[in-house]
Order: structure tokens, then sequence, then C-alpha cells
């Protein structure tokens, strides 16, 4: 099982990103998606889910109205589209299949001017 997160990097705030993440090794349409995140000195959190069939989602309240969640099961990725980012957004973001299964390496974003 292989999961591997791109698109992080450093960003001023109010600006976007798009996180992706490319999935191996299992039967990735029959999984649920997730994207976690860790800041530093505080608790991994969820910030997204997206079901199997891709039918319902879930955000944090902090991201609501502003992050947004996909996935393309013909190519096994999931994205994490993230729009007015804030210096609070700074943390590891990590890509998760099933309930917290397997965890991709996680890919670092920060919002600072």
């Amino acid at each position: 099982v292989e999961l591997v997160e791109s698109g992080g990097g450093l960003v001023q705030p109010g600006e976007s990103l798009r996180l992706s993440c490319a999935a191996s090794g299992f039967t990735f349409s029959r999984y649920a998606m997730s994207w976690y995140r860790q800041a530093p000195g505080k608790e991994r959190e969820l910030v997204a889910l997206m079901t199997a069939d891709g039918t319902m989602t879930d955000y944090a309240d902090s991201v609501k109205g502003r992050f947004s969640i996909s996935r393309d099961n013909a190519k096994n990725a999931v994205y994490l589209q993230m729009h007015s980012l804030k210096p609070e957004d700074t943390a590891v973001y990590y890509c998760v299949a099933g309930l917290r299964e397997y965890w991709g390496p996680g890919t670092q974003v920060t919002v600072s001017a």
C-alpha cells in the first residue's frame, strides 16, 4: 500500500493550493478517503472526508466553505482544494485511506506573509 501526497508549499494568506494524493496497492474505489493535518504542537485533526462512492463528504468546521475534497476512482487519486488559506491552516497534511488504516508521509503547507 502506498499513498503519496503532493502539492504542498508556501503560500500567502488568501491564496489557494491543491493537494493531490496518489494511491496504490489496494482497491481504492472501496475505501473512504480523508485528509488529516497536524500543526506544530497540536494534535492531528480530520480536515475532510469523502465516502468510497464519492456521494458524501464531511469537513472540519474550520475549513467549511474554503476546502473541497474530491476523488477520481479511475486514477486512484484524491484531492484537496484549499481556498482563502489562513496562517492557522499551516500544518502537515496527510492523505488517509479507510478508517485511518493507511497513511501517506504527509506534505507541508505553510501559510505566511
